[in-house]
């Protein structure tokens, strides 16, 4: 089965690229054991093709699973960015008839033209789905969410590419969005 061994490659990827054990200060200001730094891994050539297609799969499954019809995906720049255009050219290159479309989401409004907030393919008359790289508190993605939301989006769903399992998973669902992630802590270490 061609995505299983994906995932495997994906995995093995993330473990010699991106995940780093020690002693972390986070982005949260928590202490860590645990450093995943996904960027090296989504901005990788073989890694962004493995991360479209693994994430490309969760997404569609999700997606069926709920009956949606996802027009576009997208999340806080910088770390969701590589992810979002790797799965939606990965709808492309399937052959898919209705395309998954890429947006991305500044952490402030631009200060100068339009002001926007949310750049490229966002349209807030269809489900969309959140995009992170990796979550620890769930801060991040629900910032994503709060500007799809004030932009009038509706997102049916969070796509994580690592869930270190430190209580992200927990705040997000609890606000009410179901999470899908494709590794934890406990797949990569």
């Amino acid at each position: 089965m061609p995505l299983e061994s994906d995932r495997a490659e994906l995995a093995q990827i993330l473990r010699t690229k991106s995940v780093k054990t020690g002693k972390f200060t986070l982005a949260s200001g928590k202490e860590s054991d645990l450093y995943v730094d996904c960027r090296v891994t989504t901005l990788d050539a073989r890694g962004a093709v493995l991360v479209g297609r693994v994430l490309h799969d969760l997404l569609r499954k999700e997606e069926a699973a709920k009956g949606l019809s996802i027009g576009s995906l997208g999340g806080l720049t910088m770390g969701a960015d590589p992810i979002t255009l790797a799965v939606a050219m990965t709808s492309s290159l399937a052959g898919e008839t209705k395309l998954i479309q890429a947006f991305n989401v500044r952490k402030e409004p631009k200060g100068h033209g339009r002001g926007k907030r949310i750049e490229g393919n966002f349209d807030p008359a269809q489900p969309v789905v959140v995009v992170d790289d990796v979550i620890t508190t769930g801060d991040s993605t629900l910032k994503a969410i709060q500007a799809i939301e004030e932009e009038g989006g509706k997102v049916a769903f969070a796509l994580i590419l690592v869930d270190r399992q430190e209580g992200g998973r927990q705040n997000i669902e609890s606000k009410g969005y179901p999470v899908v992630a494709a590794y934890t802590r406990a797949d990569l270490v």
